[in-house]
């Protein structure tokens, strides 16, 4: 069984996502990981995505800070009732706000069209997202990963990963000098790599502790797959 990891797909649609898959050779026995972010901004906002991702028995989706934006506006899909308008507070009208503004009023849209015919599936999305968990600790070969969206901020080596809170796991932005462990690598999205210098943009970074894989798909860079057992990547190519 082989090891992968991709983050932040931003709307992709799930047969590029396949696509890659094939590239790479993957098969049932083998897992995937998504390190969040798999809607919003492209496309449908990654509604397609999600409802793949209910049926595949070995990919997981980690939370991601726009899942988590879209958790926070699930008030939106409850049954309008004066009691509910009354209930607008301003703090909810200000979540949504922030989504809008990072991208999520496609994927709104999208759901709320489901909504109308099939609201079921609307629920089972919103189950999935509840239950996506914000990290993942795993080993490859006997290698120890931490699998996170937007790394480990206020990281301390001694301090346990359960205290991490979710803002502090979906948000933050590591420094390029940032170091997490000695004998594990954290592998994180969210911060697209070209913020780290032009030399990176649509590439995968290495650092001594840590990985960026959010490659920067919505400037146009194409999806970047990696396999953890032996850290080859595998570029959705322009042709598929």
């Amino acid at each position: 069984m082989a090891i992968y990891v991709i983050s932040d797909l931003h709307g992709m649609a799930p047969e590029e996502l396949q696509t890659l898959l094939r590239q790479a050779d993957f098969t049932e026995d083998d897992w995937l990981y998504i390190l969040g972010d798999a809607i919003d901004r492209r496309g449908d906002g990654g509604v397609a995505m999600l409802r793949y991702l209910l049926l595949q028995p070995n990919i997981q989706l980690i939370l991601g800070n726009h899942e988590a934006m879209l958790l926070a506006c699930r008030y939106l899909f409850d049954e309008v009732t004066e009691d509910s308008i009354a209930n607008l507070s301003i703090q909810k009208m200000s979540l949504l706000n922030q989504y809008l503004q990072n991208g999520g009023e496609v994927t709104l849209r999208t759901l709320r069209a489901l909504y109308r015919t099939d609201p079921d599936t609307v629920a089972d999305i919103f189950e999935y997202l509840q239950e996506a968990p914000l990290y993942e600790a795993i080993s490859v070969r006997g290698h120890s990963y931490i699998l996170t969206h937007g790394g480990m901020e206020n990281f301390r080596p001694d301090r346990a990963l359960s205290s991490y809170s979710a803002d502090e796991l979906l948000w933050g932005r590591p420094a390029f000098s940032q170091q997490y462990f000695s004998k594990a690598t954290v592998v994180l999205g969210h911060t697209p790599t070209f913020l780290y210098g032009e030399d990176f943009r649509g590439k995968i970074l290495f650092r001594p502790s840590w990985i960026d894989i959010d490659v920067g798909l919505c400037e146009g860079c194409a999806p970047v797959l990696l396999r953890l057992d032996d850290l080859q990547t595998f570029t959705l190519s322009a042709q598929s």
